[in-house]
């Protein structure tokens, strides 16, 4: 059974293309109905919010910058310690959650840097950052 034209003189061959036609009109017509309908999805509920001049708080975490040097001395914000010193001072900045920027350097060994990062464990510090220097 071929779709096409009533005309009997045609070659008997069936159409070969899709009316799309009524399937632009159908998108068309929805596209309308989403643009109208749209703005109504957004439903509020009108409040007056309170004025108030408040200052929006920094409230920073204290940092500790510690540092190994090359013959494996510990500097605490720039000030040389003892390891045996190092626990009290964790113990004592571990009730305020501080950051603890770790720089070692390169020859250090592990064992002196997996050390600090044990002690600061224990005292719960939490938030360990390694600093490095970029590739030139």
């Amino acid at each position: 059974m071929a779709f096409g034209s009533f005309d009997e003189s045609a070659s008997g061959q069936p159409m070969a293309e899709i009316n799309t036609t009524p399937l632009v009109d159908v998108m068309l017509v929805l596209l309308v109905i989403f643009i109208i309908t749209a703005p109504l999805f957004h439903q509020a509920v009108p409040i007056d919010l309170p004025q108030v001049s408040a200052t929006k708080l920094d409230d920073k975490p204290e940092v500790i910058q510690l540092a190994i040097d090359n013959d494996g001395k510990i500097f605490w914000n720039g000030e040389a310690i003892e390891r045996n010193a190092l626990d009290g001072r964790f113990a004592e900045a571990g009730s305020r959650q501080p950051e603890l920027h770790l720089r070692a350097d390169r020859k250090v060994a592990y064992e002196k840097v997996a050390d600090v990062m044990a002690a600061a464990q224990r005292a719960r510090i939490v938030k360990i950052a390694f600093l490095t220097q970029p590739n030139p």
